[in-house]
């Protein structure tokens, strides 16, 4: 959402890598973003520039003497109305280039004219990364604000291993997204969201835990970053890819969880409970693995903490009650009883809305007696639903 019809300018230089570009302009399109590609003469040596028009749908800029369309001052109108650039792969040369100010080919130009914020991704062999030159200007970019994202470390297409890959295509999209969301509807405010079934040991192979996934609260991360927020996600275990500038806290019982989410609201401005909490724990954990051929086992639990009763006033505290039964009495008690602002109820028997699913269908209900019925929706959507009540209720100071 962040990146629809927001005009993006991918530079491509000169590097092995530069065929990943192809995939990055791919899926900004696919996120709905209008993307000027611009290739250096060296790029042009690893891929056409055919290739980028024909996933953008647009012109290819490739030479400042020889203009790609009919617009007067090609560099200048389209570093004017870029809301992004991104350069990936950003060579050696080129990062040299933009560090001291060179404007001797189209996309160095085109950054030189443009206020937009500029994302590099490094790619190069490690010993032209660890170049003193190449630290020297990589520090003087970051002094003027522009963000680096990677190099990665790995094997590099010498042979050999070590930091200069270009970090993955989906990581650079997600840092676009952070760099444009931080003009959002929530730019500068801090929320604690947290996500993910704990986990409470018998012995030191076993636990008790749920279905959770912690796919909704990755989704409500993903998308109050979105939208400018600063986020501290506490998560449970799960086996989610971690979101790219999301500060995560990870946990596995519900007394890691607690100390850590009331650790991180005496900052916050709001929090989001979207994990699912062990009711109960083992009484007496064994220090030792449990033996199966021990007969019958009988395990004596007892109740853990509630998190939301200890997290102090003064921020926006929104729940979710995952049901099987009288869904919307349940929620309504748990609204109460916890004193939330908003709390979400979603019936956890509906294979579309349950656990480990991409979907998900709530009510949100608040303390007027409001209830906001959505229908099937993403949990990414589902989040933003979520975060528009967030965003009202911090405007208005409640």
């Amino acid at each position: 959402m962040v990146l629809q019809d927001r005009h993006v300018v991918l530079g491509v230089s000169g590097s092995i890598a530069a065929y990943k570009a192809v995939e990055v302009a791919s899926r900004l399109v696919q996120a709905g973003a209008k993307v000027d590609a611009v290739l250096t003469s060296a790029a042009q040596e690893f891929v056409k520039p055919l290739t980028f028009g024909s996933i953008t749908g647009r012109p290819v800029f490739t030479d400042m003497f020889e203009p790609a369309t009919d617009l007067p001052e090609e560099h200048v109108a389209i570093a004017r109305r870029a809301d992004l650039i991104i350069v990936a792969p950003a060579s050696a040369t080129t990062i040299a280039r933009l560090t001291h100010g060179l404007a001797d080919d189209f996309l160095s130009l085109t950054c030189l004219a443009s206020k937009a914020p500029l994302l590099i991704a490094p790619a190069m062999d490690s010993q032209m990364w660890e170049a003193a030159a190449t630290q020297e200007n990589v520090e003087t970019l970051r002094r003027r604000e522009v963000t680096l994202v990677g190099p990665a470390v790995g094997r590099l297409a010498s042979g050999h291993e070590g930091a200069g890959r270009l970090v993955e295509p989906a990581t650079i999209v997600e840092a676009a997204k952070f760099e444009l969301a931080k003009q959002g509807d929530l730019a500068g405010r801090q929320l604690v969201i947290s996500a993910g079934g704990t986990r409470e040991p018998l012995d030191p192979v076993r636990f008790i835990g749920n279905r959770s996934s912690g796919k909704m609260g990755f989704a409500l991360a993903e998308a109050a970053r979105d939208r400018g927020a600063n986020v501290r996600l506490v998560a449970a275990p799960n086996a989610l890819p971690l979101p790219y500038g999301v500060e995560i806290t990870p946990v596995e019982t519900v007394a890691e969880m607690r100390s850590a989410v009331l650790e991180a609201c005496e900052q916050a401005d709001g929090l989001i409970m979207a994990s699912a909490a062990s009711d109960f724990r083992a009484a007496e954990p064994s220090s030792q693995k449990i033996k199966s051929d021990a007969g019958d086992l009988l395990i004596s639990l007892q109740k853990t903490e509630k998190i939301l009763q200890d997290v102090p006033d003064g921020l926006i505290k929104v729940g979710f009650a995952a049901e099987t039964d009288n869904l919307l009495a349940n929620a309504r008690k748990k609204l109460r009883d916890y004193g939330l602002h908003l709390i979400c109820a979603n019936d956890i028997t509906d294979p579309d809305a349950g656990f480990a699913v991409d979907t998900n269908k709530v009510t949100i209900l608040d303390q007027s007696d409001g209830e906001q019925e959505l229908p099937l929706l993403s949990k990414y959507e589902v989040a933003h639903k979520i975060l528009d009540r967030v965003a009202t209720l911090l405007q208005e100071g409640r």
